[in-house]
């Protein structure tokens, strides 16, 4: 799993820029073209600074076709709700740049995708928001959260704007994947809960 362990915060990093100008870390996960992306803040007696994103740097990563068109808050109060895993398929799928504002969350992103080399496996993050890290999930996979704090924020930035009917899913604990959560939900909606078993039916949603 990627960033299984104690995220860093921000008191014990100073900022950086790396050799190729960028200060902005991108790291890979068990999903093909899923970033874990670290931040390198600017700290002194006030605080901190930070970037949190930028066009040139994705793209120096490879990540070119990600242009944040919408955002949205998720807020959710207990400790282990558990969203997840969405989707929307083409041509309305979306790449989504997920971070924790306050609290912390289990991130999960699943590859949809069946031309992808890592299709149908799994990442797994911890993200929280004195850590700030983030995560890109492309197009073509589901995503999800389970709250490990209560009163946790999820800010996502949204590659394509939200396209009202075309939302699906597929089970948290579908054993078609296999992801390995640190808790079991105790706040769960009855959507989320009730996906049907996942059917590789060949057909990828993006």
């Amino acid at each position: 799993m990627c960033g299984s362990g104690a995220a860093v915060s921000w008191s014990q990093r100073r900022g950086c820029v790396l050799s190729d100008g960028r200060v902005m870390q991108f790291h890979g996960t068990e999903v093909a073209g899923c970033w874990l992306i670290e931040a390198t803040p600017h700290a002194d007696e006030r605080g901190a600074f930070a970037r949190i994103y930028c066009p040139e740097e994705f793209a120096a990563a490879g990540i070119t076709d990600f242009t944040p068109v919408q955002s949205n808050l998720s807020r959710n109060r207990a400790v282990h709700t558990l969203r997840g895993m969405h989707f929307q398929p083409a041509p309305y799928a979306e790449a989504k740049l997920i971070r924790v504002v306050r609290g912390a969350v289990f991130d999960v992103v699943i590859d949809l995708r069946t031309d992808s080399p890592t299709y149908l496996k799994w990442a797994g993050c911890r993200l929280d928001a004195d850590g700030m890290t983030a995560l890109y999930a492309p197009e073509g996979c589901a995503h999800g959260f389970l709250s490990l704090e209560p009163d946790t924020d999820v800010l996502y930035m949204m590659g394509r704007m939200f396209t009202p009917g075309q939302g699906q899913g597929v089970r948290w604990d579908d054993p078609a994947f296999g992801v390995k959560w640190p808790a079991q939900p105790t706040v769960i909606s009855e959507r989320d809960a009730h996906y049907p078993d996942f059917q590789d039916t060949g057909a990828a949603p993006s």
